[in-house]
């Protein structure tokens, strides 16, 4: 294995370099799923219920940025929640459908606005 010469550095880069915005990479990840998509994410205790006054995204946002303040303030006003056995048994039951953002650890969801 050759060694650099003293004073270089390598050079690393991201393969594909992304220009778009954090918000356009979240909708990426946004998307209509049933109730049994959402399911195993709830058992997991990665699922958070958003209200649909509050852009999705936005909340997303939120999350990527660890913006505790916001949550904490969206948690405390009920506009975002972990969901508890009654709302997945109601969940389980309805025919819904549901819009989900994927914000690693978490999904955050709420019900899909009627078409």
């Amino acid at each position: 294995m050759s060694e650099e010469p003293e004073g270089e550095t390598m050079r690393y880069g991201m393969i594909g370099h992304d220009d778009r915005s954090e918000s356009e990479k979240l909708e990426k990840y946004l998307g209509e799923v049933d109730w049994s998509y959402l399911e195993k994410h709830y058992a997991a205790g990665a699922l958070v219920y958003v209200d649909p006054a509050l852009d999705l995204v936005s909340v997303g946002k939120a999350f990527v940025e660890d913006d505790a303040e916001t949550i904490a303030a969206w948690k405390k006003a009920g506009d975002i929640l972990i969901p508890s056995t009654p709302h997945a048994a109601y969940w389980e039951e309805s025919e819904l459908s549901f819009e989900a953002l994927v914000v690693s650890p978490f999904v955050l969801m709420r019900e899909a606005p009627e078409k």
